[in-house]
């Protein structure tokens, strides 16, 4: 079966790792970042289309889609696409074979919809239509496990007051939820599924919401029902995650509470009970995972912090000591706004990797466990619009061995419109670095994606480096405009931009506008008209004439045929 008692993220299929020779000190780096429109929240992993390559779902959940990105292999993720649901704000997301047939399908909680949509795959990457299933209350959170024993999957929900269970009926179908009131769960978290006294029945951890004891035990009864177990009066909580992290064979949980050290570690008795153990502070903002990300025995903790003042999120670690207590944090890429993070093995090298669902970003990021070899920029590398024939300026990428002795590279390689120098040799000595130069050459119009690929002894398999740019044959000048200070009411002498088509083809021209506040303080004419022929030049006339007193700003938009459209031209002035 493709569901299991417990797996390391709530809402992700489990994968196992497998453990190198030598141990290595895990380092994430961010090496793709994937457009996902609009706002992705959760995550699921698995291997949708028999490729072997872990693969992505994730809940778009302003649009209320559901978006499937295939794995290359090699860390980067293949476009998005979408699977719209019925008058949804799709929130939660698990991945399972519901109807025994083989391939991964997906369940999501519909909010919104009040239901719990079922997406069955066909085992080449895509989904069917969703089949809705009504709940009692909106559902914030769903996860798989068998929990009568029939080995049939079925689900288990965050319905609003409710903990429910819906069984499945092993055919992709699944019964009415059964409501468990005897915990409110929060809805702005997860549950954890263990089994936590060890008589071969799922339990459930309940992160509970303010005014509750904290974090509640559900004892499963075999049957998709369960008995009141025991409450920890730790403050409310909002993410819990089940892993044995001192080594003695009984369950363990790492739970996110209020109060001022809001990682809280609760070490199994084997019996339903647990002890409280050490608490942590972090700047805690979201998803809570385990998983042994340095190869060392020893479970880890994954979350995202908050970075103050920024108001940014960071994936950051915990590193295990092996008897039930952690390290200080280690953080790592920064985003926007991450809602989740997930686990698999993305490059196909037998490390965990992380995939982040950056919901303010727009995008799902995968950041690869590099092991002994450090980057910087952690981040891909994107270049600023190109003209087409032209080479873009260098930009650097720096690697640097952390480990103890030399890192061997057997090779560094690209392909176009990307080309690379480098000074890296076949050795880099512990604490050494290295240069990575990379230029974009485009030879036509378009966005443009690539790869370093890199061979080196720290991985079994290439690590890969994101590149991508925008090819164009469209060129303006200047590329800013500033109007100075200017009395409101009053209107500035015209400023020209030129417009020239580089190509040896029509530019097609389909609009010109300003964009700025309202009212406006900034107008445009131009005589571009519908086309720009081959070498050919126009120009737009802009004007200031400010209506409040200080800053004004706005962008001029040119949108054409040419590649890289809309370009965008800023435009500075201040009212006096």
């Amino acid at each position: 079966m493709a569901f299991h008692h417990r797996a390391p993220h709530a809402g992700t299929l489990a994968v196992l790792f497998v453990v190198l020779s030598t141990i290595a000190w895990a380092q994430f780096e961010t090496r793709s970042s994937t457009p996902v429109i609009y706002a992705p929240q959760a995550l699921a992993i698995g291997d949708f289309n028999h490729d072997g390559k872990p693969d992505v779902a994730t809940t778009a959940y302003t649009y209320g889609q559901v978006a499937v990105l295939l794995g290359r292999g090699d860390g980067t993720l293949q476009s998005a696409v979408y699977y719209d649901l019925i008058n949804s704000s799709a929130e939660w997301i698990a991945a399972a074979d519901f109807n025994g047939d083989g391939n991964l399908d997906l369940a999501v909680a519909d909010r919104l919809g009040y239901n719990i949509s079922i997406l069955l795959g066909n085992g080449d990457g895509t989904f069917q239509s969703p089949v809705q299933y009504p709940t009692t209350e909106w559902p914030s959170f769903v996860s798989v496990g068998d929990f009568n024993n029939d080995g049939k999957p079925d689900l288990i929900l965050v319905d609003r007051q409710y903990v429910s269970v819906m069984l499945g009926n092993g055919d992709g179908t699944f019964q009415p939820p059964k409501d468990n009131s005897i915990l409110s769960p929060s809805d702005t978290g997860n549950l954890g599924l263990g089994d936590f006294n060890h008589d071969g029945n799922l339990d459930v951890a309940v992160p509970e919401p303010p005014g509750s004891s904290g974090l509640g035990i559900l004892l499963g009864n075999g049957d998709g029902t369960f008995l009141e177990g025991a409450q920890y009066a730790v403050g409310s909580g909002s993410w819990v995650t089940v892993g044995d992290f001192n080594g003695d064979h009984k369950l363990d949980l790492a739970a996110i509470v209020a109060g001022s050290n809001p990682v809280q570690i609760f070490l199994g008795n084997g019996d339903g009970t647990f002890q409280l153990g050490a608490s942590y502070f972090a700047n805690y903002s979201a998803g809570l995972s385990n998983a042994d990300v340095n190869g060392d025995g020893k479970v880890d903790l994954l979350l995202v912090t908050l970075v103050l003042p920024s108001g940014l999120t960071r994936f950051t670690t915990m590193l295990g000591n092996g008897d039930g207590t952690f390290q200080p944090p280690l953080s790592y890429s920064s985003f926007p706004q991450a809602t989740d993070i997930g686990l698999g093995d993305l490059n196909g090298d037998h490390q965990p990797d992380v995939v982040v669902a950056d919901s303010l970003g727009n995008a799902v990021d995968v950041l690869l466990n590099t092991g002994v070899v450090s980057f910087s920029p952690t981040t891909p590398l994107s270049f600023t619009p190109q003209l087409v024939g032209t080479s873009s300026a260098p930009q650097n990428l720096t690697l640097r061995n952390t480990g103890t002795v030399a890192l061997s590279i057997a090779s560094i390689s690209t392909k176009p419109p990307f080309h690379l120098s480098t000074t890296c040799q076949s050795s880099v000595p512990p604490g050494g670095d290295c240069t990575l130069s990379v230029t974009f050459e485009p030879s036509v119009i378009g966005f443009k994606s690539g790869v370093v690929s890199l061979n080196d002894s720290a991985s079994s398999k290439p690590q890969a480096i994101e590149l991508n740019g925008i090819g164009t044959v469209i060129s303006y000048s200047p590329t800013k405009l500033s109007f100075g200070s200017l009395k409101v009411g009053t209107k500035s002498a015209p400023q020209v931009v030129t417009v020239t088509n580089t190509g040896s083809t029509t530019v097609t021209v389909t609009k010109i506008k300003i964009a700025d506040v309202i009212p406006p303080d900034y107008f445009q004419t131009n005589n571009c008209g519908s086309q720009i022929a081959p070498g050919a030049s126009c120009t737009i006339n802009v004007t200031f004439k400010p209506t409040r007193t200080g800053p004004r700003t706005a962008t001029l938009e040119i949108f054409d045929s040419g590649g890289a459209s809309p370009q965008q031209v800023p435009l500075t002035g201040t009212g006096t």
